[in-house]
């Protein structure tokens, strides 16, 4: 999420877990013009994945949710070149910056993760 989340508390509970994916070696990028809520998802360039759910306790249990799954290489292409395009508008946080943020943040990052069963 970048600097326009809607809510601060589910930030905060996301962020909590970046320092692990960034040591383990994932990129985090934020967008940064606005919010950006879509969940889009391309496996091997050919599989696709467009839709609502979130990958979460909710979406997948409690919230009626929908995703178009598509095997397809010209759909997956194209996606992935949104995507590409997207990643210009968008800021790199890496695991020096997630180090670096003070103490206090990550504690109540992490305290903030307590609920994530309803985020």
């Amino acid at each position: 999420p970048g600097p326009y989340m809607d809510r601060e508390l589910v930030q905060r509970s996301s962020r909590a877990k970046w320092g692990a994916l960034l040591a383990a070696g994932a990129e985090l990028y934020q967008y940064q013009p606005t919010m950006f809520h879509c969940k889009v998802m391309v496996v091997d360039g050919q599989w696709a994945s467009v839709g609502s759910t979130n990958f979460d306790t909710r979406s997948f249990s409690i919230n009626d949710e929908a995703n178009l799954n598509v095997f397809d290489v010209d759909f997956s292409r194209s996606l992935t070149e949104i995507f590409e395009n997207d990643l210009r508008s968008s800021k790199r946080f890496t695991l020096s910056e997630w180090s670096e943020l003070p103490w206090w943040t990550k504690a109540v990052d992490k305290a903030a993760t307590v609920f994530d069963s309803q985020l």
